[in-house]
């Protein structure tokens, strides 16, 4: 069955939809010799090149795609290259054969935290999408007067340069003075959202830490500068989230993961890292697991927590502003 070209590469693991639309607007790729077209129709049958090499769609398609959690430390860029020399969240992550790494969207230099890639481009799609509403959360020092009234703007909603933006829920997590702790939680990823909703109420972000990408949370024992491959128990789950069937060769069919109204709780840092390794796991799973940071807490307005086993914006209620 023949797919859209942007659709079957990114399925093989050549980058995401909008990375292989580049590709072909920018007439890098060919099928059966000649300029592929945006939106052409393909199988893996066709013979297509990439900037002059043969691409094995067959085995690409049919390999078991692959999904990495990293703990990105501050400083690193998250880019392929940086033109200024500065270590980028490439330069950690394992060798593969088959396929590259897709970074699932991304953490500007002085944001810390989790951070997923992936091998399946159609995966990375649907997890970065707005349609698919995925939950990111984060932890927030924030240096500045906090008031009940500025959180509630906050999760009403505030004009920002590139339109209205709001925290779908706002967790105090305690601390005093310079070093008060708040989680924060997204369902969408415009550049640096997070520190201008905060700075639009006249107060800065010191330290910011993503703890979940929608039903995955960063272990406690991933020290920064360290990664993990994710097991098919979590890849199915993962994969049930964005309504997608992981094909990991067995008969089991994905089931949505169950969502959590119970709140996680933590306690303790981030424990500094050194050269990347993959991690050993804890007692504690990746999926339901829980981020030093995070304190007992109450909300700064009612609302339901969602649970790591969640991951999808909860619907909005009727008129609410969003």
């Amino acid at each position: 069955m023949k797919e859209r070209i942007q659709k079957l590469l990114s399925r093989a693991g050549y980058g995401s939809r909008r990375e292989i639309e580049r590709m072909v607007n920018a007439g890098e790729i060919l099928v059966n010799g000649h300029r592929a077209e945006s939106g052409q129709a393909i199988d893996e049958n066709d013979q297509v090149t990439l900037r002059g090499q043969r691409l094995h769609l067959s085995s690409r398609i049919h390999a078991t795609h692959k999904v990495l959690m990293y703990h990105k430390p501050a400083g690193e860029m998250c880019t392929l290259s940086d033109p200024e020399g500065r270590p980028t969240v490439f330069d950690n992550l394992p060798k593969i054969r088959a396929g590259r790494w897709i970074m699932i969207g991304r953490l500007d230099i002085n944001t810390d935290g989790l951070l997923l890639f992936t091998t399946d481009g159609e995966l990375a799609n649907k997890l970065m999408h707005p349609s698919s509403e995925i939950e990111r959360e984060y932890a927030c020092r924030v240096m500045g007067q906090v008031d009940n009234e500025m959180l509630i703007r906050l999760q009403e909603g505030v004009e920002l340069e590139d339109g209205k933006a709001n925290f779908i829920r706002i967790k105090d997590a305690g601390g005093e003075g310079l070093n008060h702790w708040y989680h924060v939680v997204l369902a969408e990823g415009r550049n640096r959202e997070v520190r201008r909703l905060w700075e639009s109420q006249g107060v800065k972000i010191s330290r910011l830490i993503r703890v979940r990408y929608g039903n995955l949370m960063l272990p406690r024992y991933l020290r920064s500068g360290h990664y993990k491959e994710l097991e098919v128990r979590e890849l199915r789950k993962l994969y049930g989230l964005v309504d997608m069937q992981f094909e990991d060769g067995s008969d089991f069919n994905a089931e949505r993961p169950e969502r959590s109204s119970r709140p996680s709780r933590s306690s303790g840092g981030p424990r500094p890292g050194a050269a990347a390794k993959p991690a050993e796991s804890g007692r504690r799973g990746v999926i339901g697991g829980s981020h030093p940071s995070s304190r007992r807490a109450s909300l700064a307005r009612p609302a339901s927590p969602a649970g790591a086993g969640g991951g999808k914006r909860p619907p909005s209620p009727r008129g609410r502003s969003r």
